[in-house]
C-alpha cells in the first residue's frame, strides 16, 4: 500500500518502503540506538543487527482508518536509559516524516529487541 497525496498538477504516490527507510533513517540519527533489528522473531534469544541497506526490514509502516501508524524495531546500547533512547526516536522519526514528506504520523511505536555493548 502507498500514501497518496492529490494536487492540481495530479497524483503522487510515496510507497511504504520509502516511508520505512526514512522512518530507519531518522532513527540512527538518535543517540544511544546501536541499529535496527529483524521484525522477525528472536533466533535463540539474539537479535539480529541489521545493516544500513536493510533499513526498512526493521520498520512496519500500516495505514490505520487514514492515519499512519509506525513500528521501529530497535537495539539499543548498553548504558544508556532505554526509555529515553526510545522517546528520542519517537520524536525524531515523527518530526522528520512530518518535515520530510509532509505526514502526519499518528502512532510510533517502539519494540526494543535487544542491548549490545558498542566496541
Amino acid at each position: 500500500m502507498s500514501i497518496q497525496y492529490v494536487n492540481e498538477s495530479g497524483t503522487i504516490h510515496v510507497s511504504d518502503q520509502v516511508v520505512a527507510t526514512l522512518a530507519g533513517s531518522a532513527a540512527l540519527d538518535c543517540y544511544g540506538l546501536v541499529g535496527m533489528a529483524s521484525r522477525k522473531q528472536l533466533k535463540d534469544g539474539i537479535a539480529e543487527l541489521l545493516r544500513r541497506e536493510n533499513l526498512s526490514r526493521g520498520v512496519e509502516v500500516r495505514t490505520v482508518n487514514d492515519r499512519l501508524h509506525i513500528d521501529l524495531y530497535i537495539i539499543v546500547s548498553y548504558g544508556t536509559k532505554i526509555s529515553e533512547v526510545a522517546h528520542n526516536v519517537q520524536s525524531r522519526v515523527k518530526y522528520v516524516l512530518n518535515d520530510v514528506i509532509g505526514l502526519r504520523v499518528d502512532q510510533v511505536n517502539i519494540y526494543v529487541q535487544g542491548v549490545r555493548n558498542i566496541q
